[in-house]
């Protein structure tokens, strides 16, 4: 049986901007709803951060200097010794691992970013809710578009770049039409090819994110207080956190839509009222 959130959702839009900063921090919002929410909840919450486990993997086995980011499942001590003994981590990044050092890290057919976050989605659509299906598949196709526009426009093969496998990853390999021939197959791709060929770089990006904003409203259209609405909330933020630090005006005007759609997002429309 689904489960509601009332309280919680109810004391969302509360939270305010102090001096333009959020007045909290997302891991601790994160710690907040794993205290309040149903464990089998909280772990579609915990897959959202996955891909920040992700990229501290891919520093560590290809040995880069990037600073390790603590957002993620895993501490620095936990994916080291992951990397020893991978039955500790998750399956697929198991799987990833046992991969890499089978081939020592230097098999050339393999765009290793690439391979893992195709693994993740994959996971993540296994694993999840209808919600989060719908949104790995959303963000991945969009992603792949993004990428294959990006080669097209400098005259690279896109083979290599594009995420996952299925019809629309071929398709966006081998056309040279305009929408990637994709217009009866995905219904916001005149508006996002209309996106990407702005030049004004951050106008563009905002475009983008708010593509994602505007379909995670989509999603949860009518879901009021469930946990579609919470985790639909956690990827607004951030969203909302990126631009605080991309652009500040942008991501204050972000978590003020936030906040006022939470707040529509809990008012039942009248025709739910007094029956």
């Amino acid at each position: 049986m689904a489960r509601n959130y009332y309280c919680l959702v109810a004391g969302l839009p509360d939270i305010v901007i102090d001096q333009g900063k959020l007045s909290f921090t997302i891991p601790e919002f994160k710690n907040e709803l794993f205290e309040v929410m149903h464990p089998d909840d909280y772990r579609l919450i915990e897959l959202l951060f996955l891909s920040f486990d992700n990229d501290n993997l891919l520093n560590m086995l290809l040995k880069k200097d990037d600073e390790f980011n603590h957002w993620g499942k895993y501490s620095k001590d936990e994916l080291e010794e992951g990397i020893k003994e991978p039955e500790t981590l998750e399956d697929y990044l198991k799987f990833f691992i046992e991969e890499f050092k089978e081939s020592s890290g230097t098999d050339p057919s393999k765009n290793w970013e690439n391979y893992l976050t195709g693994l993740y989605y994959n996971y993540v659509s296994a694993l999840s809710n209808q919600f989060l299906n719908e949104w790995s598949l959303f963000d991945g196709t969009l992603q792949n578009i993004l990428v294959a526009y990006n080669c097209r426009k400098h005259d690279l093969p896109p083979d290599d770049e594009l995420v996952g496998e299925g019809d629309i990853v071929e398709t966006l390999k081998k056309s040279h039409a305009r929408d990637f021939g994709l217009s009866g197959e995905i219904d916001y791709i005149d508006k996002l090819i209309s996106i990407i060929e702005n030049k004004d770089l951050l106008d563009r990006e905002k475009s983008i994110d708010l593509l994602r904003w505007n379909y995670l409203d989509d999603l949860t259209t009518f879901k009021y207080f469930s946990v579609e609405v919470v985790i639909s909330y956690m990827i607004k933020l951030l969203i909302v956190d990126r631009w605080k630090k991309l652009d500040k005006k942008t991501g204050e005007e972000l978590f003020a839509r936030l906040l006022d759609d939470l707040k529509k997002s809990y008012e039942f429309p009248s025709e739910f009222i007094n029956k």
